[in-house]
């Protein structure tokens, strides 16, 4: 398989906002600047999955929905739970949370602390992260495998 070429057969592209949870292997690419992206497996089940949310918390307005990443990581970990992955074999890979335009609310800063703690609060280990930094990133994530390939993107390809 070609990573970043073309569209392998069990891939999708994941959209800010979303999840997806497979079992057995599937390859789910996303971009991520500010948004954070976990990624959880078992490798005991062959299963996992990855969310990209977009801001920390959700305030209780309207419904809840994964671009949020209070609802995101719970709403992940429930899927796979429902999968059959039991919660002491998940592991954690986080990605993003980029400063990608500087300032004082610093979104991504705050996107990466909120899964560290939605984590913890859950007893999944982090194991492995790319976070912060002030680039961007496109992720490939494999769910049976828990593997990811990061591409940071330079400045000039973020400006186009």
């Amino acid at each position: 398989m070609e990573i970043f070429q073309g569209e392998a057969r069990n891939s999708r592209f994941l959209y800010p906002g979303m999840l997806c949870v497979h079992g057995g292997q599937h390859a789910v690419t996303t971009v991520l600047g500010s948004c954070v992206a976990v990624c959880l497996w078992d490798g005991l089940a062959g299963a996992g999955g990855i969310n990209h949310y977009l801001l920390p918390l959700w305030n209780g307005e309207g419904l809840p929905t994964p671009r949020y990443g209070n609802v995101a990581i719970s709403m992940l970990v429930e899927r796979l739970l429902q999968m059959g992955c039991l919660k002491a074999n998940l592991k954690a890979k986080i990605f993003g949370g980029a400063n990608m335009i500087g300032g004082f609310l610093n979104v991504g800063e705050r996107n990466i602390v909120l899964a560290e703690s939605a984590l913890s609060e859950n007893g999944i280990k982090i194991v492995s992260r790319d976070t912060g930094g002030t680039t961007g990133r496109k992720i490939m994530f494999l769910t049976a495998s828990g593997d990811v390939y990061v591409k940071k993107f330079t400045k000039a390809q973020e400006t186009g």
